[in-house]
């Protein structure tokens, strides 16, 4: 789904690559998608940007998931994660359920 980046703050695009770097490239994800608890070790998701992914087909693509509910989504980096793209949907499952409902 495309994004309409209507909605974000101007400076999101600047915001990205900031928090890209802040996860060094890789997943941010800590079980907030209710996977990589097994091992506390090791919690953190492994898949790392433009990479072929470990848990899926294809290259892995770092995403920035709102962990927050403001609308329209918010700037403030303590509410954002870089996720992977299976991380992201995941946590974003209620949402997806409730837009095909819409539609």
């Amino acid at each position: 789904m495309p994004i309409d980046y209507r909605r974000y703050p101007a400076t999101w695009k600047t915001l990205r690559l900031e928090l890209l770097q802040r996860a060094r490239m890789q997943c941010e994800c800590t079980g907030e998608c209710g996977l990589h608890q097994p091992n506390p070790n090791t919690r953190r998701c492994t898949e790392r940007h433009h990479k072929p992914a470990r848990w899926f087909r294809g290259l892995v693509r770092l995403t920035l998931a709102h962990t927050c509910t403001c609308d329209p989504p918010c700037d403030n980096p303590t509410h954002i994660l870089v996720m992977c793209q299976r991380c992201h949907l995941r946590i974003d499952r209620a949402l997806h359920v409730m837009h095909r409902h819409k539609t």
